[in-house]
């Protein structure tokens, strides 16, 4: 998926030292705002098995992980992920990004919550795609708005971070093709 910007692409194990890199290089940015990572998280060998996994993830239509790619150099700037993917009645998916701190504010991750809520809507077919965000956190709640998101409201006590349980704007987005739809 390649949009003026940037580029989305799956990862594959030659990608393990780079996002190792961005991991590392941005460990104390990403911790502010994600799941506790333990030391082992930041070694070759760990960044190796989570590839493996995510791919392993998309052949079974459980998880769609991608990098996030400069498309003038072809360096890896971040991370965005559908997860949790559900079929059946639900349609539906989390979506989970992160981007390296020295490339904030460029408009970056806003085009790639776009690249990538397309490919769900039109690839996979889904009918919603749901984010979390720590209410404090209003630059990601603006990236999301930007791309077409909606707040729906507060999930307390939702997600362990830094070792605390903290409340997250739930943000959601629905397939406008299925916006019509009655029941």
């Amino acid at each position: 998926m390649r949009g003026e910007h940037i580029y989305l692409r799956a990862f594959n194990l030659q990608d393990a030292e780079a996002k190792l890199k961005l991991e590392k290089d941005n460990s104390d940015f990403f911790e502010k705002f994600s799941m506790t990572r333990y030391p082992d998280f930041y070694t070759l060998k760990v960044q190796q098995e989570m590839i493996e996994t995510g791919n392993a993830q998309r052949e079974e239509g459980r998880e769609e992980s991608f990098g996030i790619f400069k498309n003038e150099d072809d360096t890896l700037i971040g991370t965005i992920t559908l997860f949790q993917i559900f079929r059946g009645p639900l349609q539906s998916a989390f979506l989970g990004y992160a981007l390296d701190k020295s490339h904030n504010n460029k408009g970056y991750t806003t085009e790639a919550v776009k690249l990538i809520v397309d490919y769900a809507f039109q690839k996979l077919q889904l009918h919603r795609i749901e984010a979390g965000v720590m209410p404090h956190n209003n630059p990601s709640i603006r990236v999301l708005e930007k791309a077409g998101f909606h707040k729906e409201g507060i999930a307390k006590s939702n997600v362990k971070i830094n070792g605390k349980w903290e409340d997250h704007q739930v943000l959601a987005i629905i397939n406008p093709r299925d916006e019509s739809d009655s029941f």
